[in-house]
């Protein structure tokens, strides 16, 4: 029996960043949604991911907001935050948390902490 790709979400509200992830992530093996709101991927629901990919800086919900509501639903579901603003990021890999990616970010280290975070997540 074949193992369906993995399902990665992308939130963000530039769709030139939206469209290039997407194609790296299919490139990669992933199967990908992305949303150009938090408020789209919540309503579209999250039952089917293996993970989540959201910008830090959107209108409406940002990625923290967002990244603390999905993880009252699916707490086990990993969550990387993108931001353009380096800062952040490098804050916020101070404090030990991983997951952090500056933008432009680094391709293949993106995909390689996908490829773990999924391993990961299936025991693997």
């Amino acid at each position: 029996m074949e193992k369906t790709k993995p399902m990665v979400a992308v939130v963000d509200d530039d769709p030139r960043l939206l469209e290039s992830l997407e194609e790296l992530l299919e490139s990669a093996g992933y199967a990908a949604c992305c949303f150009g709101s938090a408020r789209g991927l919540l309503n579209h629901g999250l039952s089917h991911l293996d993970l989540l990919i959201t910008d830090i800086g959107m209108p409406g919900m940002n990625g923290f907001e967002l990244r603390d509501q999905v993880k009252k639903v699916r707490p086990e579901l990993p969550v990387f935050l993108i931001t353009g603003r380096h800062e952040i990021a490098d804050q916020g890999r101070a404090q030990g948390i991983s997951g952090f990616f500056r933008k432009p970010f680094d391709a293949p280290a993106l995909l390689i902490a996908i490829s773990e975070a999924c391993k990961n997540r299936d025991g693997g």
